[in-house]
């Protein structure tokens, strides 16, 4: 048997990590400003979150949501205590997919509509309902296109007003801060516009939160910069620091009822005991702070490299956006070739979005010397 063959991979085979360091099976050490898909929220191989792990999985794993596990009751309560949603309900599932396909259900149960708004460039998951919300028909099956969705422009205003006056809305879903789409920003005026409407005319807001949350903009959401409150939140990567956990926030207008939503292995002891361990390390290090603070140190240096055109590299860079540690960079020339560059020569990881645009998705605890070490790798690979 072989691997059914989808990904586009470097030729490099990473074995270990250390915070924002990994290195490959030759010894190589890379520098990581991609955190392997905004996954790696408090950095790799955390002594403290290895210990809970692993004092975790010598007592008991996993087993089924048939019976009481504490440890989910004490994420509940720490989770819902540090993102200021402590009256709201949390539901625990495998992924990033699973949580807007449960967020998707909940809010169709809640009003009996089929009929959801996504934005243009949203991508929201791979499974058949958050696939079909994700605005990319390459990856959307015959199967999955079932014309609930319609897709508007991010910041038009009027025109998800407009459909949503037609009282046939289910769902409004949004990433305030777009990764796939290439780190677009939703803008205050809009979300605030969006929540007066949903409410208005019985939508439910579901804020995407799987890349943009916990803590990557500099505050625990990234709707929280804009002044809303949306009736779902959806979260994974970061929540588990590699371990597969993702979530859905509930707003107490939601009832719950027996048998509606179900999952095999979320929320199981292990899952569990991860993310606690994480929100421990989060805490205590003060990680949501330093991705403000050293988001805003890298675009700052990064806009001042855009701004020296008197160097190759300033004329490469044409925009710089994003918040926290989440960040668009639009290239003149295609990204495929620099990040090759940044890989095979100067031995530092990213990610991408479109053809043009490099995207930052460091740990969460980049320092301002990586930021720094990054900067000079970017300008040679320029």
């Amino acid at each position: 048997m072989i691997l059914f063959d989808v990904y586009p991979l470097f030729d490099v085979n990473i074995v270990k990590g250390k915070g924002c360091r990994v290195w490959d099976e030759k010894g190589q050490e890379y520098l990581d400003l991609y955190g392997g898909h905004a996954v790696i929220s408090i950095g790799h191989a955390h002594t403290h979150y290895i210990e809970k792990v692993t004092e975790q999985l010598g007592k008991i794993g996993f087993y089924s949501n048939s019976v009481q596990n504490k440890l989910q009751v004490e994420l509940a309560e720490r989770l819902g205590r540090i993102c200021g949603y402590d009256d709201y309900q949390l539901f625990l599932i495998n992924s990033g997919a699973e949580a807007n396909e449960n967020a998707l259900k909940l809010a169709s149960f809640s009003n009996g509509r089929t009929r959801v708004l996504s934005a243009q460039k949203a991508f929201h998951g791979r499974t058949s309902l958050a696939v079909e919300v994700t605005n990319n028909p390459k990856i959307i099956a015959p199967i999955n296109d079932n014309g609930h969705v319609t897709y508007l422009p991010m910041n038009d205003l009027a025109a998800w007003e407009q459909e949503l006056q037609k009282g046939d809305v289910c769902a409004v879903i949004l990433e305030c801060i777009q990764g796939v789409g290439g780190i677009q920003m939703v803008t205050e005026e809009f979300a605030k516009g969006i929540a007066t409407a949903c409410k208005k005319y019985g939508a439910v807001l579901i804020c995407d939160e799987i890349q943009c949350g916990y803590g990557r903009s500099g505050k625990f959401f990234a709707h929280q910069w804009l002044g809303i409150k949306p009736d779902i939140i959806t979260v994974a990567k970061g929540i588990a620091n590699g371990f597969p956990m993702g979530a859905v926030l509930i707003s107490p207008d939601f009832k719950p009822v027996y048998g509606q939503l179900g999952t095999t292995f979320g929320g199981n002891h292990l899952a569990c005991a991860a993310a606690l361990a994480v929100l421990d390390v989060m805490e205590g290090e003060g990680l949501v702070e330093n991705a403000r603070v050293v988001g805003d140190y890298l675009m700052e240096q990064l806009r001042a490299m855009s701004n020296d055109t008197t160097a190759p590299h300033g004329t490469k860079i044409l925009d710089v956006r994003g918040r926290g540690l989440m960040i668009g960079v639009d290239l003149s020339e295609p990204h495929k070739e620099v990040r090759s560059r940044l890989v095979y020569e100067q031995h530092c990881f990213t990610g991408c979005a479109g053809t043009n645009v490099l995207r930052l998705l460091p740990p969460l605890c980049l320092s301002k010397a990586e930021a720094d070490e990054f900067l000079e790798k970017l300008k040679k690979a320029l």
